[in-house]
């Protein structure tokens, strides 16, 4: 055990911290992976203990603290390109049989879809323009 180099056990436990991060995918493991790692540099060079703990310790908070905020808030935007039946939403189309509350087909974005309407008094005729509001499985909301 006397053996081994500082250097070698900050890296072996920068990949025990790394079987977790793969394990459990929480980034926090990675993060305190690459202080160990900062801290195997540290002994390689010659270090003490206290600085290869203390670069550790810097190297593991600064990234969690300037990392996580950051992955956080690209977690919480919505993508600015909208696919999918998101991209449907807020198009216009044609309607290509009556749509009332019970049902009706339009076409919407070169397809023919299945659709109602979102007011269930009001009835579209054929070749009204109408909105997609929203999609509930295969099927248009319009108005």
């Amino acid at each position: 055990m006397n053996d081994i180099d500082a250097w070698v056990w900050w890296l072996v436990g920068a990949a025990a911290l790394g079987i977790p991060l793969v394990v459990t995918a929480m980034p926090e493991f990675g993060m305190l992976a690459v202080g160990a790692v900062a801290a195997a540099v540290v002994a390689g060079f010659g270090g003490g203990i206290v600085a290869q703990v203390l670069v550790f310790a810097v190297v593991s908070v600064a990234l969690i603290a300037v990392v996580r905020p950051i992955a956080a808030r690209h977690r919480a935007q919505r993508p600015q390109l909208a696919t999918g039946v998101d991209a449907l939403k807020g198009k216009q189309a044609v309607v290509l049989e009556r749509v009332d509350g019970s049902g009706g087909r339009i076409k919407l974005a070169g397809e023919v879809w299945s659709a109602r309407s979102l007011d269930t008094g009001r009835a579209y005729e054929v070749g009204d323009e109408v909105d997609v509001v929203d999609i509930e499985g295969a099927t248009a909301i319009i108005m």
